[in-house]
């Protein structure tokens, strides 16, 4: 992506007066997109000139990642980044559950193997070592951002480039609604997750996040190096309190409303207008 290019003033694409009902901005200013904020023809004559590249990682491990995985795919073909060049990073475990897979123009996909040092390790442990390793191999000089995603989704409407940004994190449905002090943060002082009580911004959720390659590389390091120290405190916390802590300290430069992951049993609230990805029932 050339640097040289300017880039639209946040109050040339987004405008926060458009949704009163909810909160469009944080206390650091990042915009939190929802639809009718922003006018996604103006980010796009920025996009195309610069001729970017997205990628999308998504994580097929799981028992039945041939299922989920076709229906992914085939939704994000359709909604994610369209009119942009896009690479799936299938990462697989089973090669032999890779359903066909039949892609639009501008769309590649390349099939990545997940690689266990340990049995025993924690699968989000694997997952962001093997990111990690990826990005710095090849990922980060093939894409100019890079989103996360876990497999249980399905793509409902478009997915566009207002969702990119340095540093993206998508708040939880289950918990955007509720009051701020249930939010399920590690509270264990001891734990590099550990947020105290009485702080903390939003809860995100780890099925989506992203950025440029080389954030989501920050973010990759960072995990595991609390990892680490929970282990060595004799403790474990879940991924997404350590995504949490993360973006806690490093704040995110973008933040996506739940209408970008939305969990369908759930009676939709007025404030959803759109939902753009639908979480995916656990038996499928």
């Amino acid at each position: 992506m050339r640097d040289h290019e300017a880039e639209p003033q946040l109050s040339d694409w987004f405008n926060p007066k458009k949704r009163p009902d909810v909160t469009t901005t944080t206390d650091w200013l990042a915009p939190v997109i929802w639809e009718g904020t922003y006018n996604r023809q103006v980010l796009e004559k920025y996009y195309k000139r610069l001729n970017i590249t997205v990628g999308l990682v998504v994580w097929a491990t799981e028992k039945f990642a041939g299922q989920y995985l076709k229906q992914f795919i085939q939704s994000a073909n359709k909604h994610f980044m369209s009119g942009y060049k896009v690479i799936f990073y299938i990462i697989m475990d089973d090669f032999s559950r890779l359903p066909p897979i039949e892609l639009g123009t501008l769309r590649t996909f390349k099939l990545i193997a997940a690689s266990k040092e340990k049995i025993w390790e924690d699968v989000n442990v694997i997952r962001m070592r093997n990111l990690n390793m990826y990005i710095i191999k090849h990922i980060q000089s093939e894409v100019d951002f890079l989103f996360s995603m876990t497999i249980n989704q399905i793509f409902k409407k478009d997915f566009g480039v207002e969702t990119l940004g340095k540093s993206v994190a998508q708040l939880h449905a289950w918990w955007y609604f509720e009051n701020a002090k249930n939010v399920p943060y590690e509270r264990r002082y001891k734990s590099a997750a550990f947020i105290p009580f009485g702080e903390g911004d939003f809860y995100y959720h780890s099925a989506i996040f992203g950025g440029t390659p080389q954030e989501v590389l920050t973010f990759t390091l960072e995990y595991q190096r609390a990892v680490t120290s929970d282990i060595n405190n004799g403790l474990s916390s879940t991924f997404e309190c350590h995504l949490n802590k993360y973006f806690f300290i490093n704040k995110p430069t973008k933040l996506l409303s739940p209408e970008y992951n939305w969990d369908p049993t759930f009676r939709i609230p007025p404030q959803i207008k759109h939902v753009k990805i639908a979480w995916q029932p656990k038996n499928i």
